[in-house]
């Protein structure tokens, strides 16, 4: 069994910062679920070009409000119980309004460090230290 809080992760080498969000990555490749899970702090008035060409990843709103943008430019308002899936790698932009808090679920799991390029893409790392 696993257990662990955010606030026992919170500066470690598990929380990983960005000038536009904060993860804290609860769960990792390591940890031999399968996938991994994390909560994600958007800042307020950010815009963040993604496109996860090596992942999928479902997203749920738990607090704040924003918007997600699709490549097609079709808006999507993000606010508490809003969940969205990127089940086609699809390329969007994260527009936080106010602070947002973030539920994200990774497939495959991330290593951990990893951040977005340029692109807004994360790379793909494989480890052998999987359980």
């Amino acid at each position: 069994m696993i257990i662990r809080t955010v606030e026992s992760l919170r500066g470690t080498d598990k929380e990983i910062k960005s000038k536009n969000w904060s993860s804290t990555r609860l769960l990792l490749q390591s940890d031999g679920m399968g996938f991994s899970f994390h909560e994600t702090i958007v800042h307020p008035n950010t815009e963040t070009k993604i496109w996860y060409k090596n992942h999928l990843e479902a997203v749920y709103c738990i607090e704040g409000r924003g918007e997600i943008e699709e490549e097609n430019k079709i808006k999507h308002p993000l606010t508490p119980g809003t969940l969205y899936a990127l089940d086609k790698n699809d390329k969007h932009t994260l527009r936080a309004f106010s602070e947002m808090r973030m539920i994200c679920i990774f497939n495959p799991p991330l290593v951990g460090p990893e951040t977005h390029d340029e692109n807004g893409v994360y790379p793909l790392i494989k480890t052998s230290g999987v359980k």
